[in-house]
């Protein structure tokens, strides 16, 4: 007898953990949410329709959609869920007119002229081994020439 008490209490037990609370803890956020909608929040509602808040009231909220400024009223519980707070939106904006600017380290005076050899010398550098590249490519190979000119080659 005490068994079975024992083994209905633990599926009852089973089912408040794995199923009640965690569905209630669901719809406490769901109506945070809700409770927190602002005017400009971009929303998703429950029917896939995506837009901007334009006004609330307390029930309901109108949604902006399209570039045509199509408006159409919802039911505060026809939101599904916030793509992008209002304020979020507002401070996306001012950084894209506020760019951070990089600041350059300064190069000193002195080191100008030197940086300027270098990548003088450093394009000669590579000019030079391009025309030793194409030199050596455009010479004949070494079967190929009569034994006159094998035998000036090798002397050289």
């Amino acid at each position: 007898m005490w068994t079975t008490i024992l083994m209905i209490a633990a599926v009852v037990a089973v089912f408040y953990f794995f199923g009640i609370r965690p569905q209630k803890k669901q719809e406490r956020a769901a109506a945070e949410m809700r409770n927190n909608l602002m005017v400009g929040d971009e929303v998703t509602t429950i029917g896939g329709i995506i837009g901007k808040i334009v006004s609330i009231k307390e029930e309901t909220f109108v949604l902006e959609t399209t570039r045509d400024h199509t408006r159409i009223r919802f039911l505060k519980t026809a939101v599904r869920n916030v793509d992008v707070r209002a304020e979020d939106a507002k401070a996306a904006r001012e950084a894209a007119k506020n760019p951070p600017v990089e600041e350059k380290p300064a190069v000193a005076a002195e080191d100008k002229p030197a940086l300027k050899t270098d990548r003088l010398k450093k394009a000669k550098a590579e000019k030079k081994a391009s025309a030793e590249d194409v030199a050596i490519a455009d010479a004949p190979a070494a079967e190929d020439l009569p034994e006159a000119e094998k035998t000036e080659n090798q002397e050289v």
